[in-house]
């Protein structure tokens, strides 16, 4: 995503084109793993020291209340961050708490009444277990 695109992305929304929420995004569009807000924070106040702790985490905020950017949340740690675009579900590492994308399949939809009066936005799956590196390796005899 170019600069102009941000721009548009954040506006199409309603939301301002403000430095640090474009720093926010521009760092998302950059960043191919799934960073915590305090690792966000770092690299935009790396670009502008005078961003503050507290606009970088209200402006994530805002920007997973408009769809932009989806929180990933990984209990007993941090929260991790996922520009929206192509879709897919998460694996978590329950050791080192790594979060890769997975390719996405449509689930499903609950049958009729299953939900009651609820109405569905999203679904999203989190497969969890021991990642490549934390696997334990097979000898071979």
């Amino acid at each position: 995503m170019n600069g102009g695109a941000i721009k548009r992305s954040l506006e199409n929304v309603g939301l301002r084109c403000t430095a640090q929420r474009y720093a926010v995004m521009a760092f998302l569009t950059d960043h191919k793993g799934h960073p915590t807000a305090a690792e966000i924070f770092a690299a935009v106040n790396h670009v502008d020291p005078l961003s503050s702790r507290a606009t970088t985490y209200n402006n994530l905020r805002d920007l997973v209340k408009a769809g932009l950017v989806r929180e990933v949340a990984v209990e007993g740690r941090a929260g991790r961050f996922d520009l929206r675009g192509l879709r897919h579900h998460h694996f978590i590492c329950d050791r080192c708490g790594s979060v890769e994308d997975m390719e996405w399949y449509d689930v499903p939809r609950p049958r009729s009444g299953f939900l009651g009066k609820r109405v569905v936005r999203e679904c999203q799956i989190v497969f969890r277990g021991l990642c490549t590196k934390c696997a334990p390796r097979r000898t071979s005899r």
